[in-house]
Parts: C-alpha cells; structure tokens; sequence
C-alpha cells in the first residue's frame, strides 16, 4: 500500500524559504557555535501550521533563538540526539501531532501498519510513549540540560492517568519523563516566555510560575492560588478518588478563573499552573503568517514524502478551541473551551499563499479547526467571568446566553472562494450541527449547502439513543434528525444530489447493548450501512475514560455502565453494521442477550 503511494506522490513544493536546520553540517553554514535550542519531535519534520513543532520551532525562531529539528531519532542510543551538538538553553520535546500510542496502537490493541507522520507512511519511527523516551535518553545524553515538553501527549499525560494500554493508573508524564517544565495546551505563549526567559540567562530551577506549564515542587513554591486534587496514590488505590480528581481537573481547566491544581506525587507535587491566556486575533494571526515553507523536508523524498500532509496542505485553521465539550474529545482539556479566531484577511491571505504553490489544483479542502463553524466564544460573558460551573454550552439543551450568529464564517467562506485560481472551497472539518441550527440567520447553511459540499458532509451524531448520549455531552439525537431533515431539503431546493456521513460510536460508557440495538434500528430507518464503526478509545485525559476506567460519572459519582469485555464491545460493534454477513452471529447473540428475540428477521434474517 505504502509502494503504491509512493508511486504517486507530488514533488514537494519549491518555495523560497528556508527549512530549520537539521544537520551539524548546515549548523555550521548558519555561523553558529551551537543552536540555542533542538526540537526534537516525534513526527517527520514538516515545516507546516498544522504540525505543532513547527509552530513552536517558528515561535522560538521569532523570539530571536536559533532554533535546530531532531526528527524521529532512533531512540535506541543517544546518537541521534547528540549529533547536533549541546544546545545553549535547552531541548523542547513532542511526542507528535498525535499520541503515539495512539500512533501505534488500534483501539483492539493491535499494532498498526502505517504512520501517517512518517516517511512513507512507514510505522515504527517513533517508540512508544515518546516524549519518555526522548526525555531519558536527552538526560543521558547531556545531563542538567533544560527539558521543557509539550504537545498532546505530555498535555493530556500531566496528571496521574489512567493508561489504556497497561489498564493501570500511570503517574505524570512530567515525573516519568524527567523533564523540567511541561507546556501543556496551545503552547505559544507559554513556551515563548521560557524561551525569553531562558535566553535572558534566568535559570530554569526559578522559572515555575507561567501559565499553561506543570512543574514539579511543594506547594509553597505554586504562584497561585490553588486546589488540591486526590494523590497519585490515592487515585491508584480508589476510583471514587480517580473520579473525584478528574471533576478537579476539568472545572479548573478556565483562563479565567481557574485556579492551580495540584496533586502530589510521593514526596513532591505536580504544579499545574492556571490555564495560558488565549491568544488574540492579532497574535494568533501573527503566528499564522511565520516563514514556514508549508512542506516535508526535502531529505523525505526518497521515501515518497509524509502522507499527513496531504490531508492539510491545502486546508486553512481559522479557529482554535470548542465550546462543544464533548465528553469523549481531548480538547477540553488541550485546546480549551475558549475559542478564538484568525481575522478573515489574514485566513484570506494564507488561501492567495495556497494558490502559488506548484501543487495547488484549484481547491481549499478544508476552513476549518476543531469545529470548523466557531469563531467567538460561546458568549460574550465568557471572555470576562469565564465558564459557568456545571454548565455546558450546547448539552444537554443550548444555554440561553448563547450567541449563535454565524454569518461572519460564511462571509468568510465567500470570500476564500472568490478569490482569483480557487475553482472551490470545501469544509470538511466538524461542523457542530446543534449550533448550525440555532443561527436563526440561514445565510452559513444555505451557502455551505450549495457552495462548500464536496458530495458528503461529514457530521457526528455519534449515537441515537439519547441516554448515551448525554453521557457523550452531545444533544439529544432529535436535534440531528431536524438537522438531517433541513440538510436534505436545502440540498434538494440547490438542485444537488449531496449526503451526510455521520460518525458513529459503540461502546460508549453509558452504552448497554439495548442502546446499541435502538442505534441500528434507527440506521435500518434511514437504509444507512456504516463501512466503517469507531469503537470508543479510552485515550488519557478525558471525562469518558475516566468514566470508562471507574465507571463512575466524575460529577456526580453516579455508576455508569460500561462495555469492557472484547465480547461485549464486539456486539456492539456488529449491531452497527448488522447487515455484514461476518457479523451475523454476533448480531443473533446480541439480540438474545438483551431479550430482543422479537427483531430476529428484522435485523438479521
């Protein structure tokens, strides 16, 4: 699979910029003695907005340092990562754009045959638990040396956490890694402090009190005012203490009011500072314009290029963050609920870049980000006074306050699309249909309908019962139904044969097999047979695998069901796509199960 694709890889684009460097060799071209910090990152180098390290490379870079990559080091020895040299200030580590056990790893705990962040595709170039890894064998290979990770996987490690793959409760990314500082969440402001201030010649022991970094110490050291969550030890011991910790977590996760966290770890104690500010429309425009030469490095060329770029290189973020606060989704706890949002000129800006480069055909696959359709916070108290506690935005009902104009996504959408060279501009990122239906201005679902559909929409209901779904935080599933319905007449009315493909997800916490028998009732209803069925991974930092892994609910510490057994999870799956005929006995055995004999002949025959 991989040979065939790279058989028909484009080239990569020519620009007249120039990558980071990579080798001692360019190093020394550059006139420097050392580079101030090395990047070293889990993922191919891609010098590309969408990839986090190159963000924070070119962050750094701006801020004055000279920045050097180690990309995918063979983290057998400590080779590769010394083969730059000892940078002056420091190492900032990524595990990748995506967890790399996740990377790895199949929700059935079965290794993957492909890396989309690596060369070819290829898997295996990075090891398990990465930012672990590359921390030790960096402290092995340079002692005292300034570590500050950061990214996804150290962001939703930074408390002790249940670990899917061992089924045990794991301690802090930042106590296994050795690591100094870790940035955790959109890392910008917060690295770009250290950064300063490391370069200002403050040691890295003194610098424990930015935002949007854990540090280890006692709590006379925290900054802030703060609250103590269950121990480490504890939450090993106890589920209603894991429970009870996970509600800390997730109420204090507000660049408002949220307070420092801490959780002790043996004889010290995790500090997790308050969340970072958000950056403004001016700084996060800033940071969208840097001198990125938008591709894989040319050394990838042998191997046919990085396959993850094909999914971004011609797709503009325009927001960051979501107020969807879904139970099950990482962002809650990495990007924030708080959105913010580039200004149109500058997305308007990036889409006239895309039509230079050599492999540009006309079309911007994607405006998007989290939720593609969120540009302002939920409301206009938020950015003042924060999130309401024990309140959500759009589940289980939409809150009053809520504002809901869309009209300036759509505007915006307009003008990418008539701008000279792009033929058409899809979004094909989530849009959040239960907010879509409450604009009661049509203008953002009338013209994505006719303009902005390349023939499927994608769209996640995620189930039909009701009852799993508010322990997903999603709507009631009778807000899809009347999305479905207004969809398919504004398609019909635009003369267009389009369809909507939603994700859908079994073995929720929260899911029983009757719940999963209502959900293929309703795909029988509208003759919809899913190719494929996401059985729900219980990633760290989330409300669901907490919920998974006490099966208790955080907030209530009510019991919850949840399908862990292969077999339990295996019929579940099977209802969803009941008409396969592999899956025939498992869908009888199910049916039995729940004292659903009746719907013998009905879904399976």
């Amino acid at each position: 699979m991989n040979e065939h694709k790279n058989e028909n890889k484009q080239k990569a684009p020519k620009l007249n910029k120039t990558f980071l460097p990579v080798t001692a060799k360019e190093i020394k071209a550059l006139g420097w003695d050392a580079p101030d910090f090395i990047c070293v990152s889990a993922d191919a180098y891609v010098d590309h907005p969408s990839f986090g390290i190159s963000i924070i490379s070119r962050v750094a870079e701006s801020l004055g340092a000279k920045v050097a990559i180690i990309a995918q080091p063979d983290w057998k020895s400590t080779a590769d990562f010394e083969k730059l040299g000892r940078p002056k200030y420091g190492f900032l580590v990524s595990a990748g754009n995506i967890d790399s056990m996740v990377a790895h790893y199949t929700v059935n705990k079965k290794k993957r045959s492909e890396d989309e962040y690596s060369p070819g595709g290829k898997a295996g170039q990075r090891p398990d638990r990465a930012a672990i890894v590359y921390c030790n064998r960096i402290r092995q290979a340079f002692g005292d040396i300034p570590i500050i990770i950061g990214g996804l996987e150290p962001s939703l490690r930074r408390f002790a956490h249940y670990d899917y793959w061992s089924d045990s409760v794991r301690s802090s990314i930042l106590v296994d890694s050795g690591a100094d500082i870790l940035s955790y969440g959109m890392g910008e402001r917060s690295v770009g402090e250290i950064v300063k201030r490391l370069m200002s010649g403050e040691p890295c022991s003194t610098i424990t009190d930015v935002r949007g970094t854990c540090v280890l110490g006692k709590p006379d050291a925290c900054a802030y005012d703060y609250v103590i969550c269950p121990s480490a030890e504890s939450i090993k011991k106890s589920k209603v203490d894991y429970a009870k910790a996970c509600a800390i977590q997730y109420n204090e996760q507000d660049p408002v009011k949220g307070k420092a966290i801490l959780q002790e770890h043996g004889n010290s104690f995790v500090i997790q500072n308050p969340p970072q500010t958000p950056l403004s429309r001016e700084e996060m425009d800033a940071v969208y314009a840097l001198p990125y030469t938008r591709t894989y490095h040319p050394m990838y060329e042998k191997d046919g290029g990085i396959p993850a770029l094909e999914e971004v290189e011609f797709s503009i973020t325009h927001n960051r963050g979501c107020f969807g606060d879904c139970n099950f989704c990482a962002l809650t706890m990495h990007q924030g609920r708080m959105v913010t949002s580039r200004s149109e000129d500058s997305v308007v800006k990036e889409a006239e870049l895309l039509t230079t480069l050599p492999n540009f055909k006309g079309y911007i696959h994607d405006v998007g980000g989290p939720t593609a359709n969120f540009r302002y916070p939920a409301c206009k108290k938020q950015t003042e006074h924060g999130f309401c506690k024990g309140k959500r935005c759009l589940a289980p009902t939409p809150c009053k306050n809520i504002e809901a104009d869309q009209t300036e996504y759509a505007r915006l959408l307009q003008r990418v699309a008539k701008i000279k060279g792009i033929k058409k501009v899809f979004v094909r990122s989530g849009i959040r249909f239960d907010y879509l239906m409450l604009d009661k201005n049509t203008m953002l679902f009338d013209t994505l309908v006719r303009n902005h559909v390349s023939g499927q929409l994608k769209v996640a209901p995620e189930h039909a019962s009701d009852k799993v779904l508010r322990k997903m935080g999603k709507p009631p599933h009778s807000v899809y139904e009347a999305f479905c319905e207004r969809f398919y007449m504004l398609t019909k009315k635009a003369g267009k044969k389009q369809y909507l493909v939603p994700y859908l997800m079994s073995s929720h916490p929260g899911s029983t097999l009757n719940d999963a028998i209502e959900l293929a009732l309703y795909l029988k209803k509208i003759n919809y047979h899913p190719e494929q069925v996401q059985d729900f991974y219980p990633t760290p930092g989330t409300v669901s695998t907490c919920m998974f892994y006490t099966e208790l609910d955080p907030f209530t510490l009510n019991p919850v069901y949840v399908p862990k057994t292969a077999e339990d999870k295996a019929m579940q799956r099977a209802l969803l796509q009941y008409t396969k005929p592999q899956n025939r006995k498992l869908v009888m055995k199910a049916l039995e199960k729940a004292g659903r004999r009746d719907l013998i002949g009905v879904l399976v025959k």
